[in-house]
């Protein structure tokens, strides 16, 4: 079985395991549960957990399904502002059983995570820039045009009158003047060749069917797998992505044992527990990144938005796990740097899974 089908079957199954279980208003109440038989007395089947409710019309159905998504909505509205202003207090009520109120966590990653990939899918995609080959060629054109036009007006005034020699000088003064011009702009394309190497897709396509990119995993045969990806960059790029959102929930076990390790020595905190705030917190910080997209786009990110990350890390450590200022103070130094560690890893397992 392919990687691919591996990563999407897994998405698949943590959608559907994040999805809540209907709320079991629509239709007719039965007094015994139409699954085990047992009678029931709620909206619910103590036995089973079936829904007492059962329909059997359209209209019974379009009936649930607004009260299913109006019941998202208000958990959406009652959860989304603690994730954003007040974290530490969102993690620390899920984790000690507070959850009627709020939006699981990893029904929540999961979504962001859809959102984020289907805004990446459905953005216009920003043309690329013309190779410097092409510039180099319109370059040398223009030198060459100038070049004739010197040729031309010296000519004319050789052969001019001596009325018309004034004229005729300052047209040589103004067609050497565009020449040098002209050759400052070749020597600045030349430095610039030189400087990125022209078209990146285009060279890192030659270099890997020449096999010079360098790629050494100690595997030949991963090695060879990614060499020829390499040879079709946009293909390579869009497995990349692919692979990116698929295997997306690999950050969470990834990031675990890194917060694991920040509370070795403080008794009453489970993995669980870990694993709730790191869903919250990537859930957020993708968030940001689509937000901070969308600012860019319509005129540029602020500077100050490279601060908002270690200001959610602390107040989420800090409320999620009852710290004190310098407690949770350095937690965060130490939290940055194991997220950074922990984003490589995700990034070369990426990469391991998309290209190999």
């Amino acid at each position: 079985m392919e990687l691919d089908a591996i990563g999407g079957a897994a998405t698949g199954g943590l959608i559907a395991t994040a999805i809540e279980n209907p709320s079991g208003l629509a239709g007719e109440r039965q007094h015994h549960c139409a699954d085990c038989g047992t009678e029931t007395v709620g909206r619910y089947c103590h036995n089973c957990g079936n829904p007492s409710h059962v329909h059997r019309t359209l209209l019974h159905l379009g009936e649930e399904l607004l009260h299913g998504v109006m019941h998202f909505d208000s958990r959406t509205w009652r959860t989304l502002p603690l994730l954003v202003f007040r974290p530490g207090k969102l993690t620390r009520e899920w984790v000690m059983g507070k959850r009627a109120r709020y939006v699981s966590p990893l029904a929540l990653f999961l979504f962001t995570i859809f959102v984020m990939f289907m805004a990446l899918s459905f953005a216009p995609i920003v043309p690329e820039t013309r190779g410097v080959a092409a510039v180099e060629t319109d370059v040398a054109g223009m030198v060459a045009r100038a070049q004739a036009d010197v040729a031309t007006a010296e000519r004319a005034l050789s052969s001019a009158s001596a009325e018309a020699r004034p004229d005729s000088g300052a047209r040589v003064a103004a067609a050497r003047a565009r020449l040098k011009n002209a050759i400052a702009e070749g020597r600045e394309t030349d430095s610039l060749a030189n400087a990125s190497g022209g078209n990146w897709k285009a060279d890192m396509a030659a270099r890997a069917r020449s096999n010079t990119l360098g790629i050494e995993t100690g595997n030949k045969a991963l090695d060879e797998k990614i060499r020829h990806k390499l040879e079709n960059p946009d293909l390579a790029i869009y497995k990349l992505q692919q692979t990116f959102y698929k295997f997306s929930f690999l950050l969470v076990p990834i990031s675990i044992p890194f917060v694991a390790l920040l509370f070795l020595w403080r008794r009453g905190h489970t993995l669980y527990d870990h694993g709730v705030f790191v869903l919250y917190s990537i859930t957020f910080m993708s968030a940001l990144i689509m937000a901070i997209a969308v600012v860019d786009r319509l005129g540029g990110a602020p500077a100050w938005w490279i601060a908002v990350p270690p200001l959610h890390m602390f107040f989420q450590l800090k409320g999620a796990y009852g710290l004190g200022w310098f407690p949770a103070l350095w937690r965060t130094a130490f939290m940055l740097l194991f997220s950074l560690i922990a984003l490589g890893l995700f990034v070369m397992s990426v990469v391991w899974l998309g290209l190999g």
